[in-house]
């Protein structure tokens, strides 16, 4: 299947995850491509990612399949600033209209931010997972953790198999 799509007679590109149109009336459309997954974006098997900065700070969401599954979020229940997790830790929960989904965290630390953004409008999780829709930060602790995990090539190779 060819990674673009044709909108209005106009041939946009996709990079096989996912893209931005806007619009203005009457019908003048803009297409924005999502920013790269593979700019040090890694994956977990239960499709949360995470982005590590300079500062050894981890930003951690849900994924663009994990968001699309989910259907659109309700709401989200995110750790609290100061705690303490480990890899694999059960840290806080999404709720959609569908179904009710557990949050792990792919590495452990100290959480230092979350996005308060998200919790008071979890809908920008389904707009842009990626983006505004992040769900908290991490100050590493053990940062060879993140050799367990995937990334980008490997992600889509996971979904494309019978595995997830």
């Amino acid at each position: 299947m060819e990674n673009n799509v044709v909108s209005l007679g106009r041939k946009l590109e996709h990079d096989g995850l996912c893209f931005f149109v806007s619009c203005d009336f009457p019908a003048v459309c803009t297409a924005q491509k999502a920013p790269s997954a593979s700019v040090g974006r890694l994956y977990t098997d239960k499709h949360e990612w995470v982005e590590v900065s300079n500062e050894n700070v981890a930003t951690v969401g849900i994924s663009h399949y994990a968001q699309e599954a989910l259907g659109d979020v309700v709401f989200a229940q995110l750790p609290s600033i100061g705690t303490e997790i480990k890899q694999h830790d059960e840290v806080g929960a999404l709720e959609s209209v569908k179904a009710a989904s557990e949050l792990y965290s792919p590495v452990s630390g100290k959480v230092v931010e979350v996005n308060t953004e998200v919790e008071n409008a979890p809908a920008l999780i389904n707009k842009a997972c990626y983006t505004q829709g992040w769900l908290f930060k991490v100050l590493l602790s053990n940062s060879d953790e993140l050799k367990s995990l995937m990334d980008e090539d490997s992600y889509s190779k996971f979904l494309k198999s019978d595995a997830h």
